[in-house]
């Protein structure tokens, strides 16, 4: 409903001396009975009007003056780098003074304990007994699809395919039971399908420690073996490397090699494996500096002093741990 128009409500004024003289005197006392209550000392009127102000001033200001939420002292930066839990060499590796001579680099050995993660171990694992067949074939030289070139070693085995596991398998020891015979072989090629998993592919001088060749194919049981002796293993670097590219390979080492990883740039980078067996340094990071190898067991060597010489095996002095 409209609001009423005050306006309307006023009568008209009449003409008279007399009625406008009252009027005036009415209003005048009216005035000054306004005066008074205005300012006399009982009133709290105008004090509860004076607070109410101040206190709208006082929340205002606070509001004003407070920081955003979205202001920028109240993020947090995300950690630097150098805080990353990756290690430093520094401070994972005793330091070491240079060797002069150069197919024995300097290296430096840390070891930590745990058992064998699945991160590490992958498909074959320690304390674990496989169930399957062995096959056989002609190894030739010795050399296959791990390349680690030509040998005079004869006990060795392909792997099926499944438990290769892109190379990792390259380099493990096994020990192989049929019946009452066992023999112990080195991994160093692949057996693609029709090879299922679990399966060995043995050298022939192999398969006949177990059973007639004429068998063809036999049951086996077969686990991981770390040897009790071996020597120190070996770096080599892949054809064409150089400190743009490079492959680089571990030989010789007692356990699976689990990880490899140069230092680049103050920090360690683990390099992607291939099936044939090199770890590669697709952009260059790395090659010829420090290596850091760790096994299936956790353990991890460090060597240094190494130089980008393509196709020669370099020897060092450091060997993972018998387990």
């Amino acid at each position: 409903m409209a609001a009423r128009s005050h306006r309307s409500a006023r009568r008209p004024r009449r003409r008279s001396t007399v009625i406008s003289a009252a009027v005036a005197a009415v209003a005048a006392v009216g005035l000054a009975a306004s005066l008074v209550v205005a300012f006399g000392p009982d009133s709290d009127t105008g004090t509860e009007a004076a607070g109410k102000t101040g206190a709208t001033a006082v929340r205002d200001t606070t509001r004003t003056s407070a920081p955003p939420s979205g202001a920028p002292e109240r993020k947090k930066p995300s950690p630097t780098p150098s805080k990353s839990p990756s290690p430093s060499a520094s401070k994972t590796t005793p330091s070491a003074s240079p060797t002069t001579e150069p197919t024995r680099p300097t290296t430096a050995g840390t070891g930590r304990s745990g058992s064998a993660s699945g991160q590490l171990a992958g498909r074959i694992r320690p304390g674990v007994t496989y169930t399957g067949i062995a096959t056989f074939y002609d190894a030739g030289n010795g050399d296959g699809a791990c390349t680690f070139g030509a040998s005079d070693d004869v006990m060795t085995a392909a792997m099926n395919t499944t438990d290769y596991e892109v190379s990792k398998a390259c380099g493990a020891y096994v020990r192989v039971r049929a019946g009452g015979a066992a023999v112990t072989v080195r991994i160093t090629n692949e057996c693609p399908s029709p090879c299922r998993p679990g399966q060995l592919d043995l050298s022939a001088e192999a398969f006949a420690k177990l059973a007639e060749p004429s068998r063809g194919e036999i049951p086996i049981t077969w686990s991981l073996l770390s040897p009790t002796t071996s020597g120190p293993l070996s770096i080599r670097y892949k054809t064409g490397s150089s400190q743009y590219w490079c492959g680089i390979q571990v030989l010789g080492h007692r356990n699976p090699v689990a990880r490899l990883e140069v230092r680049a740039g103050g920090t360690w980078t683990p390099l992607p494996r291939t099936d044939y067996n090199y770890f590669l340094s697709e952009q260059g990071g790395g090659c010829g500096g420090a290596l850091r190898i760790t096994d299936i067991y956790g353990e991890r060597l460090t060597v240094e002093g190494l130089t980008v010489r393509p196709n020669v095996v370099q020897r060092t002095s450091v060997q993972f741990a018998a387990h």
